[in-house]
């Protein structure tokens, strides 16, 4: 197994226990959710429910395969190589040339003719694919994720509210008795005889018994209510951190995505132009796409054309599409490495460093 295969397989690893990591999160708050339903105390899961370790497996994850991807880009440079050794000719056919340049010319168009460059792009662009589907897959379970913790959230504020209110009524009542409690205690300290001293002392202690019944409601709303509140707090900051690594996904999508479209299409304009020998410098010009040479492309094309026939013009014209598409191509792949270069900075510096887990909140 080559090394960047290697890398694959071990970014495979991290992105199964990065969602392992998220399920085990989302299950605690989930357990939560059912035993509130139930009564009972979720104080425990809820502490328990941290989001460091979460964020220390998603920020290996997210560094390995940036890695990857800037890894790609450079296996891509690496193609250069081919492309200058197919358009200068062997150190054999220059040796056959001295004696005839026809058959020099023809040993060189054999060797290009069954070149594996394209084999090659295809494993390229195969490698691409099977990191898009990662992604993808990561990303989709991340959505699943927050929409879970969505509606486990909409539905703890409707309880807190709930139990707020009913803490406001409660401490309205009590206020409402503590007048009443004065005054019996008034009557009483001011009554002589034992009847009515009796009669008072009864309504005060029925007084009593209903403002402690109260007060123990109200301890038990009071922590109800703090309960809810911190579980709220675990689920906003879970949902933040899920909507933070979706948007990192989709980054990391988006940029692989441009970057498998220009392959495409370097594959694509590659194979043909590599069908005459004539074409060569038109197929390295291909290959520096994203490297700014769109002038040079042109001035080897025009010069091509203007030094062949009709046929070969008719050939160039088949380009175009190909060059525009390219273009476009290109332009985008540039907003893509600005947002992927903006995004990763840190995650890169991270790696490089192996500075994992180190100011983690």
């Amino acid at each position: 197994m080559s090394s960047f295969e290697a890398q694959i397989e071990k970014s495979r690893k991290e992105v199964a226990e990065a969602q392992s990591k998220m399920t085990e999160l989302s299950g605690r708050i989930e357990t939560a959710r059912s035993k509130m339903a139930q009564g009972t105390d979720i104080t425990l899961d809820i502490e328990n429910a941290s989001l460091e370790d979460v964020h220390a497996h998603s920020d290996m994850m997210n560094a390995n395969i940036a890695e990857l991807i800037l890894g790609l880009d450079d296996v891509t440079a690496g193609f250069s190589k081919d492309f200058d050794s197919m358009r200068s000719k062997t150190g054999w056919e220059k040796v056959v040339g001295i004696f005839s340049k026809k058959r020099a010319e023809m040993m060189r168009q054999e060797r290009i003719r069954t070149a594996s460059i394209e084999d090659k792009l295809q494993d390229l662009i195969g490698k691409s694919n099977t990191i898009s589907t990662m992604l993808t897959n990561q990303l989709q379970a991340l959505e699943g994720h927050k929409e879970q913790v969505q509606a486990n959230l909409a539905t703890t504020l409707a309880d807190r509210e709930a139990a707020v209110n009913s803490l406001e009524l409660i401490k309205s009542e009590l206020l409402q008795l503590d007048p009443k409690i004065i005054e019996l205690e008034n009557q009483l300290s001011a009554e002589t005889k034992p009847k009515a001293r009796a009669i008072l002392e009864s309504q005060l202690a029925a007084v009593n018994s209903n403002y402690n019944e109260l007060a123990q409601q109200e301890q038990v709303k009071l922590a109800e209510s703090q309960t809810l509140e911190r579980y709220i707090e675990k689920g906003k900051t879970w949902l933040d951190s899920l909507q933070n690594q979706a948007a990192t996904q989709m980054v990391l999508i988006n940029k692989l995505q441009t970057d498998t479209k220009q392959r495409v299409v370097l594959y694509d304009a590659l194979s043909k132009s590599l069908k005459t020998a004539q074409q060569q410098d038109v197929a390295h010009q291909i290959n520096e796409i994203g490297v700014a040479t769109d002038k040079e492309a042109q001035v080897a094309m025009a010069a091509i054309g203007a030094a062949t026939n009709t046929r070969m013009a008719e050939m160039m014209e088949s380009h175009e599409d190909h060059i525009v598409f390219a273009r476009k191509v290109l332009e985008e792949k540039v907003k893509a490495d600005e947002r992927f270069a903006r995004r990763f900075e840190k995650i890169v510096e991270m790696h490089d460093k192996n500075a994992y887990g180190q100011g983690q909140g």
